[in-house]
């Protein structure tokens, strides 16, 4: 176990008037060590916190008085002080086996944590899952947690997990609803092997034994051009008319039976099928909106505000859904960040590095590029006419790093954009959604400053995006 490191203090905060400073080791909190931060936030909650400290090979206690609830205003090193729960899974499909060659180490670890899920909304196939985890869920309140189904029949999901355990291990899931968990679950739908028949199957094992999930996404299979898997192909335009095809005759059917959808389609289906998006309510308040789910609707919502809308296009009350949780690529298990098996870092938090949320290089009157993928820039376009913008254009990235279908804004790095941008002309303010960022860095471990332009990174919402177009110059 590794104990929490100080990595930086708030200014004027309780941590900073007792004397804590960025290095300090936490080697206990009022006696007690947190194995994570779910302990540490309960810990240090406390209007009196007695800290134990290393500080450069010397123990020494540092005590702070604070209001209850105040914030302590630390930030540590890591979620997990322990070691992180990795996955002993082999999925065919699993994305990091997909992964460039020489990438920094900690992007190939694969978690499979109930720890994470519940801080982070990684999705777990609770195959390591345990009888004292469920008490710890239990016990201390920890949900919404977030389960990879990808099938209920057990043979296909063994066979799809390559992992025996996953035949068995959605008790856990029957387990953790009895007991009033909020789940959420997720369906890697792979062309040919979950699909059609068995994705019916699935739908149908859901309703009849997990109704009370409170969400199940459905998020197509996505394959870089390092795939080795020969079963492991993207879906053709058919087979995702099909997926859509399905869902929607089961949301009628879910409809009926719990008074709710439950099952929804990732916005890509409509994209390869060439559909248009259902209307913003059928999305039900967005809670999947991270995985894929709906994100085009909740784009529209928040970024078009004021202007006329179809009827039945937008909620009531438009804006951006909230929430905001740490997934980073809707169809894969696991997260990419872990520095190593005791020093786990969330992909999605924060994501622009400091002194990076805004780098403007023109003058706030030049015409403006946004920078997204081949599916952003589906989406906003026709936003962008709806907007009557002349003086904006969409720049879109091609992903050659991944390659294969890789399509989403969450995976562009820093070596394609340098590409697009440098056959871009100068003097244009260009946009980037900071949802590409994790701790200011790409994942291929290039930062903003690396590019051939200056960028400004804008949160990635139709708010912030509306805040950073302006008024038309």
């Amino acid at each position: 176990m590794s104990a929490p490191r100080v990595v930086a203090v708030a200014p004027g905060s309780p941590a900073a008037r007792a004397g804590l400073a960025a290095g300090d080791e936490i080697l206990a909190v009022n006696g007690e060590v947190p194995r994570d931060l779910i302990e540490w936030r309960v810990l240090i909650d406390q209007s009196q916190v007695a800290l134990e400290v290393n500080r450069g090979g010397l123990e020494t206690q540092v005590d702070v008085d604070k209001r209850t609830g105040e914030p302590l205003g630390v930030e540590v090193h890591s979620a997990l002080f322990d070691r992180v729960r990795t996955c002993d899974n082999h999925c065919e499909f699993c994305f990091i086996y997909q992964l460039p060659p020489n990438l920094r180490r900690s992007l190939y670890l694969k978690d499979d944590d109930y720890r994470l899920s519940f801080l982070y909304g990684n999705f777990t196939t609770l195959t390591r899952f345990t009888e004292a985890d469920l008490e710890r869920v239990v016990t201390e309140g920890l949900s919404p947690l977030y389960v990879s189904i990808h099938a209920t029949d057990p043979e296909v999901r063994s066979q799809m997990l390559r992992n025996r355990r996953g035949a068995t291990s959605l008790r856990w899931l029957r387990a953790l609803l009895d007991h009033g968990v909020e789940v959420h679950g997720q369906v890697v739908v792979c062309p040919g092997v979950n699909d059609g028949v068995v994705l019916d199957d699935t739908l149908a094992g859901v309703l009849d034994r997990y109704p009370e999930l409170a969400t199940l996404a459905l998020v197509p299979l996505g394959v870089s051009r390092y795939n080795t898997e020969a079963r492991m192909r993207p879906h053709t335009p058919d087979e995702a008319a099909a997926v859509i095809d399905a869902v929607h005759d089961w949301q009628d059917v879910f409809r009926a039976a719990l008074g709710r959808r439950l099952a929804f389609a990732a916005d890509e289906y409509y994209l390869l099928a060439d559909r248009p998006f259902p209307p913003a309510p059928d999305y039900e308040d967005f809670p999947m909106h991270e995985d894929g789910i709906g994100m085009a609707r909740a784009l529209e919502t928040s970024l078009l505000g004021g202007v006329e809308i179809a009827a039945g296009d937008v909620p009531d009350a438009a804006g951006d859904p909230p929430g905001e949780r740490g997934g980073f690529f809707a169809w894969v298990d696991g997260d990419l960040s872990a520095s190593s098996e005791t020093d786990y870092e969330p992909y999605r938090g924060p994501r622009a590095g400091p002194g990076q949320r805004l780098q403007i290089g023109p003058r706030r009157d030049a015409p403006i590029a946004v920078l997204t993928a081949p599916y952003g820039a589906r989406v906003l376009r026709p936003l962008l006419d709806r907007l009557g913008r002349a003086d904006v254009r969409v720049v879109p990235v091609e992903n050659r790093f991944f390659g294969g279908n890789i399509a989403v804004t969450g995976l562009m790095v820093g070596e394609d954009l340098s590409r697009a941008l440098a056959a871009e002309p100068a003097g244009w303010r260009y946009l980037l959604p900071d949802v590409c960022l994790s701790q200011g860095r790409f994942l291929d471990g290039t930062e903003p400053a690396d590019l051939p332009r200056p960028v400004e990174i804008v949160p990635t919402t139709g708010t912030a995006l509306r805040a950073a177009l302006g008024s038309p110059g």
